[in-house]
């Protein structure tokens, strides 16, 4: 019995990894471009699902990025002090409803750990004396540059069970923090965190008065919602719209204002726009309804 015989046997070519293999396996890949004009053929061929697919090119992908480009900024890092008490540290806990957050020192540029949302458990048992030291129970922190890339901090992530990381620009000041989270779903697509709407709605208002939007939402929808007459004969959706509007796939935390409204993208990737923060001006507000 030969090699090939053995493979064969080992791998079916009925299955959907026998046929891949058997694709790709004189296609004389060169280069990036020829392997993910493969795997568009395979998807069209049925040899891969859509999903499976979009896993693939995510992970290609990944390999391209680097921290910066999927970061938190860090105008929106939620942080605590070190001096904080418990009193001082349960309410910034509860509002973001994070499972980590910085412990900086004098200054945001000084991180010194990370404090573990469950670590302030055993605070529920003893809510008459809550003897609490941030500095007995937060982690260490670490530290990445900005253009450090995706698959070496998800490889460094695994190795050191690490889920989040500093990440400091080039003066060492910091520039904002990623997590393991936000890396896998570049590979992956969106994980529910905080932000995310039920399955059944498109959008969600928050007591600030700012409302998630989900990018799929109907266009016919939002301007009914919001009161605005975007151009539903032109576009299906909120998301659709804005791309057209920015003229590219933005990237997270651009912001662009149309129609009295703020739009900002709250998730996004490298092929679609995925969640939106919509705020209607202040100045703007009559009967809640915008101007």
């Amino acid at each position: 019995m030969n090699d090939s015989e053995v493979e064969s046997k080992e791998v079916p070519p009925s299955s959907w990894l026998g046929r891949l293999r058997h694709l790709f396996g004189g296609a004389g890949i060169s280069d990036r471009e020829d392997l993910q004009t493969l795997l568009r053929r395979a998807g069209s061929d049925g040899i891969l699902d859509a999903e499976a697919q979009s896993i693939i090119e995510g992970a290609l992908q990944v390999a391209d990025m680097h921290v910066r480009d999927i970061m938190i900024p860090r105008t929106q890092v939620v942080y605590v002090k070190v001096e904080d008490d418990a009193d001082d540290i349960l309410p910034i806990v509860i509002s973001a409803q994070h499972s980590r957050f910085p412990v900086i020192g004098d200054s945001l540029d000084e991180v010194i750990g990370i404090l573990l949302a469950k670590d302030l458990l055993p605070l529920a048992q003893d809510k008459e004396n809550r003897r609490f030291n941030i500095k007995d129970v937060m982690r260490p922190a670490t530290f990445v540059p900005e253009s450090k890339r995706l698959n070496v901090l998800l490889k460094e992530f695994r190795e050191n069970r690490n889920h989040m990381a500093i990440v400091i620009d080039e003066f060492g000041d910091l520039a904002g923090v990623v997590t393991i989270e936000d890396v896998l779903e570049q590979i992956v697509g969106e994980i529910e965190d905080e932000h995310d709407i039920d399955d059944e709605a498109f959008i969600k208002e928050h007591a600030s008065g700012q409302h998630s939007v989900k990018a799929l939402m109907p266009l016919e929808e939002f301007n009914i919602h919001f009161g605005t007459k975007l151009p539903e004969a032109e576009f299906d959706t909120i998301g659709g719209y804005l791309l057209s509007r920015f003229g590219r796939i933005p990237q997270r935390d651009e912001e662009i204002r149309l129609q009295g409204l703020n739009f900002k993208i709250l998730s996004a990737d490298n092929r679609q726009v995925k969640l939106l923060e919509v705020t209607i001006p202040k100045l703007e507000i009559s009967e809640g309804k915008a101007l």
